[in-house]
């Protein structure tokens, strides 16, 4: 390539602080980055993506540090620059769209404002110019009516457009280089297909180069020009797309691409005819804001479902961001009451229960949450959120604690991590730790939401066993929301596919992937068969 180079990195030594589980979350790294191309960094989660991606704008915790290497940018060394020109670098030159949209954006402020500031921030004193360029950016990136949408907050918003907003934040200022740090890991096929898109028109209309991190080789064939393979801090491979996906020369990067693409080998066994662990009739939920001063605006995010669920069984439900599934995994736990229609869990209706009747039966139905970063306080130790549930229930301090220890394992993290902060895991790790508090109350019903989409392709695949192992010695029943229809294939029993709120099509696995009824079903398989045939996937 003629293009001139960007970014520089040699021999980037990155140290972490004592009680890790590794010494250094990078190892003599090295890399470069052209105008105008895509440089994909993969690799397991923990393998240092996201370190990589923070060392580069200089916002490492405070305990980390880089030990040795220099980052250049346009020649210039970033170690130089003092906190002003750092400050004027990011979101000009630089900028981040972060992992986790939710984490990303604050939760007290519209979304319009929150861009506002970015610009502002950066120099731009006419609110006239401000207010016009938010409308601007907010529209570029496909997201409809700017104008009302700019008021929104960020839990108003599905899961795709709140990504659009943290995209449209880091193109403010027409960045040279941007850096997106799993920005599709948590969207259905059919949203990261959109995103996709709208980041490659981006790139080609302003010539700016990516540092795109994932774990996702479809997205990595998608978008990718060049290939970097991360493996615990260390460079396993890199070369053109084309020939680290077609040849890959290393065994590691092998056993990533066969992870993506694995399916499962056998279908799941039938299930009897069990007793009923969760049945929900006729549920709907509305949410209302406040429109200017008088005026409210009401969004049905469920309306009629039924669902049932039987002991032992695992249920799917599918459908694209904003379909509604959080909504309903969250009605299903009693954590959002739901406007009407009927709950029971084993049998008992705890649709109206008060809270205090509610309490003693919260252990019996436990949720894993889609965001990692926002599920975990990260002001207590990993220890102290693992042991809350079982001292809950009345268990004693030593019990509560070798609880911790034993779902820690269960989810294959080592017991140092009782003792660190959620900040110093990765993305996937956090998800592994949330699923682990879920677990230590020994629940007889799980609500997984979307609890593998932040995982890489390999341990995606150990927490499918790990939940099939569990549900085969606990009898442990399942409801598990997620838009990768190749994960439902392998775990579910049953699918539900959800659309504008409503249950259009359910039944067994195979017969839902195999022969869909509804139309909007065939559309979400057709979008699926472009990452991974599905008639592979189904069991």
């Amino acid at each position: 390539m003629n293009q001139p180079i960007l970014l520089d990195i040699e021999h980037l030594r990155i140290a972490l602080p004592a009680g890790g589980d590794r010494s250094h979350a990078l190892h003599d790294l090295s890399l470069q980055v052209r105008e105008g191309e895509c440089l994909c960094v993969v690799g397991e989660s923990g393998s240092g993506k996201s370190m990589l991606a923070k060392a580069l704008l200089r916002l490492l915790p405070t305990p980390v540090q880089v030990e040795q290497g220099t980052l250049r940018w346009r020649g210039d060394d970033l170690a130089t620059l003092d906190d002003a020109a750092m400050r004027a670098l990011r979101g000009r030159d630089i900028s981040m769209v972060f992992q986790e949209p939710m984490s990303a954006l604050n939760p007290l402020l519209g979304v319009g404002r929150q861009i506002d500031e970015t610009l502002q921030a950066h120099g731009m004193k006419n609110a006239a110019q401000r207010r016009a360029r938010v409308i601007e950016l907010l529209g570029y990136v496909g997201l409809p009516d700017p104008e009302r949408l700019r008021h929104a907050y960020p839990f108003e918003l599905s899961g795709g457009q709140r990504q659009r907003v943290v995209i449209a934040m880091a193109l403010a200022f027409a960045p040279k280089l941007l850096i997106a740090d799993e920005p599709t890991s948590a969207l259905d096929v059919t949203t990261q297909r959109q995103i996709l898109d709208l980041l490659r028109r981006i790139q080609h209309e302003h010539g700016m180069a990516m540092l795109f991190i994932t774990h996702d080789f479809a997205v990595v064939e998608a978008i990718a020009d060049r290939v970097l393979v991360l493996q615990q801090g260390h460079v396993v491979e890199q070369g053109s797309c084309t020939q680290v996906l077609s040849a890959p020369q290393q065994r590691y990067t092998r056993q990533l691409i066969a992870a993506a693409g694995a399916v499962p080998a056998h279908p799941r066994p039938p299930l009897g005819q069990g007793a009923l662990a969760l049945q929900a009739r006729q549920l709907e939920k509305h949410f209302s804001r406040r429109i200017g001063w008088w005026g409210r605006r009401t969004t049905q995010a469920l309306a009629g479902v039924d669902l049932q669920l039987g002991e032992g069984e695992t249920l799917g439900i599918v459908g694209e961001s904003g379909s509604g599934k959080s909504t309903l995994g969250r009605c299903l736990v009693r954590l959002l009451r739901s406007d009407a229609g009927s709950l029971q869990w084993h049998g008992r209706d705890v649709t109206g229960l008060p809270e205090a009747q509610l309490r003693p039966l919260r252990g019996q139905v436990q949720m894993i949450f889609q965001d990692p970063f926002a599920s975990l306080n990260p002001r207590q130790r990993i220890g102290t959120q693992l042991m809350t549930g079982p001292l809950a229930q009345g268990r004693s301090q030593a019990e509560a604690a070798q609880k911790a220890r034993e779902v820690l394992a269960l989810v294959g993290l080592p017991a140092t991590a009782l003792a660190r902060y959620p900040d110093e895991f990765s993305g996937g790790q956090r998800q592994r730790i949330g699923i682990a508090r879920a677990l230590a109350v020994e629940p007889k019903v799980l609500i997984a939401d979307e609890c593998v989409s932040a995982l890489d392709a390999l341990i995606q695949v150990q927490i499918i066993e790990l939940l099939e192992d569990l549900q085969r010695r606990l009898k442990l029943s399942i409801v598990f929301i997620t838009h990768d229809l190749r994960v439902a294939a392998r775990l579910c029993d049953r699918i539900a596919v959800m659309q504008a709120g409503q249950v259009v099509e359910q039944g067994a696995t195979r017969n839902v992937l195999e022969r869909p009824a509804h139309p909007y079903t065939r559309r979400l398989l057709q979008d699926f068969a472009v990452q991974a045939p599905v008639a592979e996937a189904t069991p």
